[in-house]
């Protein structure tokens, strides 16, 4: 029997630079995949979700009444029909393969032909291809993590968590990269569950533990640290607003990486978790997306056993 895949529409609205991050999280909430683009004449934003027609329908209209109150702009939504076979095409056409600084490559699963040689190749299924790496918020991310493969290996094992894991990109670059143990924690359920499908594509399966948490909240989280490496490529108001639990959970000497911040963000992001005792190790600016790299004062420890994931 031939299956159809479901009718899907296409949301679209445009808002000033001020309501991009309120918004887009909306669209989110409804969306399987939200993207975003610039109007350099105007300076406003163009935020896209497509999603199967009429999928959770109350939890977008909340959402989107949530985002006007929280920035004072109201922005209506215009649906427009989308063929799925057609968009699915369109996806795959847009998905190339990725090279990401000297060692990531990102391969659709459409994709034919070896990986490159001499780098470390991440899969993931076009169709589903949120935190894909074409978002120059995880594109930020990676090549800080290039950048510090040098310093965790020298200091043997380390803990490592990925908060709000989408994709499972991130747990599953540092994963192959350190080769160890990821806690990978999301806030829904849909990128739980394709977390653990691409790190089982990957090979990966046995190192990263994608698990439904809301971030410090969740004791689990808390009691798997204090971590070694944090990832935060989440928006940035709860980036700020996570600054004291991140200081608490961060081993000395620990570094997180934070992203999902426009670089006008940056500034107050990096405040909240300077008042919070963490310093600045270093910036990477992909317009118009900034990713900060901190640390926490202190020596990297040298650690002995560290619990597998999954155990």
């Amino acid at each position: 029997m031939t299956r159809h895949p479901p009718p899907l529409e296409c949301l679209s609205l445009t808002v000033p630079e001020a309501a991009l991050e309120a918004y887009e999280a909306a669209l989110g909430c409804a969306c399987e995949t939200v993207g975003f683009f610039r109007d350099h004449a105007t300076g406003t934003w163009r935020i896209e979700g497509v999603r199967a027609v009429g999928a959770k329908e109350n939890e977008l209209a909340g959402a989107l009444a949530l985002a006007a109150v929280v920035t004072g702009v109201t922005a209506v939504a215009t649906r427009t029909p989308t063929q799925a076979d057609g968009w699915l095409e369109r996806t795959r056409a847009a998905f190339p393969e990725q090279l990401i600084g000297r060692s990531f490559a990102i391969r659709g699963t459409h994709l034919t032909g070896a990986p490159p040689f001499g780098r470390i190749t991440l899969i993931l299924d076009a169709g589903v291809a949120f935190g894909s790496g074409e978002h120059n918020s995880t594109r930020g991310c990676l090549l800080a993590l290039e950048q510090l493969v040098p310093r965790l290996r020298r200091h043997g094992r380390c803990r490592i968590l990925d908060l709000g894991t989408g994709s499972g990109i991130l747990a599953m670059a540092a994963a192959k990269t350190l080769r160890r143990p990821v806690l990978a924690t999301d806030i829904e359920p849909w990128s739980v569950r394709v977390a653990r499908q691409n790190a089982q594509l990957n090979a990966v399966g046995r190192l990263v533990r994608p698990i439904l948490a809301d971030g410090w909240r969740s004791a689990m989280v808390q009691k798997s640290g204090p971590y070694d490496l944090v990832f935060g490529n989440i928006l940035a108001r709860p980036l700020r607003l996570m600054a004291r639990d991140l200081s608490r959970h961060l081993a000395p000497g620990g570094v997180a990486i934070l992203a999902g911040l426009l670089r006008t963000q940056a500034h107050d992001v990096l405040a909240a978790h300077r008042r919070n005792g963490l310093v600045l190790d270093r910036v990477i600016h992909l317009e118009p997306w900034t990713t900060l790299v901190l640390r926490k004062r202190g020596a990297l420890r040298k650690l002995g056993r560290v619990p597998q994931a999954g155990a």
